[in-house]
Order: C-alpha cells, then sequence, then structure tokens
C-alpha cells in the first residue's frame, strides 16, 4: 500500500534552514508529481510546493525564492529545503501523492494521500 512518512522538522530561529524528507513506498514513484502542503493552527491545509514526474517544480509565492523542493528517484524521495523561515513558515508539513490524472497541482483535494505530518516551529 501507498505510505508517506516525513521526517526533518523542529525548532528553529527565523532565519535558519531545515530540510524535510519524505519517503515514499508502494506505488511508482518516478511515474507520480508530489506535493507539499502545510498547516498552521486554526487555518486550512494550504499548497507549498509541487514537483512533477519529470522534475518541473511549482511553489506558493509565499514560499517562493526560499523553499526548494526536489526529489532522489532512485531513494523514492521527495525533499523539502527550507531557508530564509519565518515565524509564519509554523505548521505541520505533510507530503501528498496527487491523484492519478490530477493537473491541479495546488489544491488538497486533488491528492489521496498523504503522511502523517511533521511539525516545524520557527521562534523569533
Amino acid at each position: 500500500q501507498v505510505q508517506l512518512a516525513e521526517s526533518g522538522g523542529g525548532l528553529v530561529q527565523a532565519g535558519g534552514s531545515l530540510r524535510l524528507t519524505c519517503a515514499a513506498s508502494g506505488f511508482t514513484f518516478s511515474g507520480n508529481g508530489m506535493g507539499w502542503f502545510r498547516q498552521a493552527p486554526g487555518k486550512d491545509r494550504e499548497f507549498v510546493a509541487h514537483i512533477t514526474w519529470s522534475g518541473n517544480t511549482y511553489y506558493a509565492d509565499s514560499v517562493k525564492g526560499r523553499f526548494t523542493i526536489s526529489r532522489v528517484y532512485a531513494k523514492n524521495t521527495v525533499y523539502l529545503q527550507m531557508n530564509r523561515l519565518k515565524t509564519e513558515d509554523t505548521a505541520v508539513y505533510y507530503c501528498a501523492k496527487p491523484k492519478a490524472g490530477s493537473h491541479t497541482y495546488s489544491a488538497a483535494d486533488e491528492y489521496d494521500y498523504w503522511g502523517q505530518g511533521t511539525q516545524v516551529t520557527v521562534s523569533s
């Protein structure tokens, strides 16, 4: 079955960096795009970044220029490098696999499998 496992979250000061990892299994990783979302307390889950099966990338405006999504096919792994972190980046971060045939990468309901999430806390 499909499994997604995030790791790498933690507590960091504003201006610092973290790298999140998502280990994927149970599906053809090389043939699928992957996405990162986040959810802060009291807020809806929001799109952060997406990488297509071929390596094209898309970002939310709020993280563009600071975050980088990447993937290593041989490891079935997706990364989210987060630099110049801000307090407003504090959230639980989730990786997700899009539904087959979906082309709307920024909508959470276009994804059918989610990891358990990893907490990122940015202090001032």
